[in-house]
């Protein structure tokens, strides 16, 4: 990170909990361990030695999942980018999709009949400018609507103007659900009739951009993490590097 990228970032980490012995980790080298194993790929234990050990950055990386303070940076710096564009905090439409990933380790897995993919699915809903709302990661197995359906969980209360959100055909069965849950209208975009080539889908393809920018991130080009709930926070570490090179290009 820059340093202006870095001023961003500092103050929305936790403070060292009081008592104790003093805090002696460096977190700006901690960050971008993190985002080092993200954007790069490569195994924790094989972080280069200018950065903090393997194993104090992954403490923290796996700290910060669990008190929700990946979370909290992601929509702050959504929250900036909206700003700066002229837009409010919260959205009034969003876009769902899902990516079918392959698996390299244990965990939760499953085989996504549609695309032929043993693995794991990606569902993500972004706003119309492609910023990360929320993820969730499931079984290959797990169809579109319940995807959505948890989806839904996760956002409902957490955006009021959201009212419009559009999705592919897969989603139909899901379209009373939103509307009962949040009162989200869930508009499918489908395909043309006879299409059998690829085309740009009015709406669905910046979801679509969302995924291509996600995937420059190697680490994610695979679900290597055991845990559905570790890659859940590969992507908003990914989402938040993004974010990060918007706010302040380097």
């Amino acid at each position: 990170m820059t340093d202006e990228q870095w001023k961003l970032i500092a103050p929305l980490l936790p403070k060292p909990r009081p008592g104790g012995r003093p805090r002696s980790a460096d977190l700006r080298g901690v960050f971008n361990g993190v985002v080092y194993v993200v954007r790069g790929g490569v195994p924790w234990r094989m972080l280069p030695h200018d950065l903090p050990p393997w194993a104090r950055v992954h403490f923290y990386y796996r700290r910060w999942r669990l008190d929700g303070t990946w979370d909290e940076v992601l929509e702050v710096l959504r929250t900036r980018l909206r700003h700066a564009d002229g837009r409010r905090k919260s959205p009034s439409a969003a876009v769902v999709d899902s990516q079918t990933v392959r698996t390299a380790s244990g965990g939760e897995r499953g085989y996504d009949a549609g695309k032929r993919t043993p693995g794991r699915k990606r569902h993500i809903i972004v706003d119309t400018m492609g910023l990360l709302l929320a993820v969730v990661v499931l079984s290959a197995t797990v169809q579109e609507r319940d995807g959505v359906k948890l989806m839904g969980e996760r956002i409902k209360g957490r955006f009021p103007r959201l009212r419009l959100i559009w999705a592919d055909a897969a989603h139909e069965a899901a379209v009373g659900w939103a509307k009962r849950l949040g009162g989200w209208i869930l508009e499918l975009v489908r395909k043309a009739p006879g299409q059998v080539s690829f085309e740009v889908l009015k709406r669905r393809w910046g979801v679509e951009r969302t995924f291509a920018w996600m995937m420059r991130s190697r680490r994610l080009a695979r679900d290597y993490e055991r845990l559905t709930e570790s890659n859940e926070a590969m992507v908003k570490v990914a989402a938040i590097h993004l974010m990060l090179k918007r706010s302040k290009p380097t």
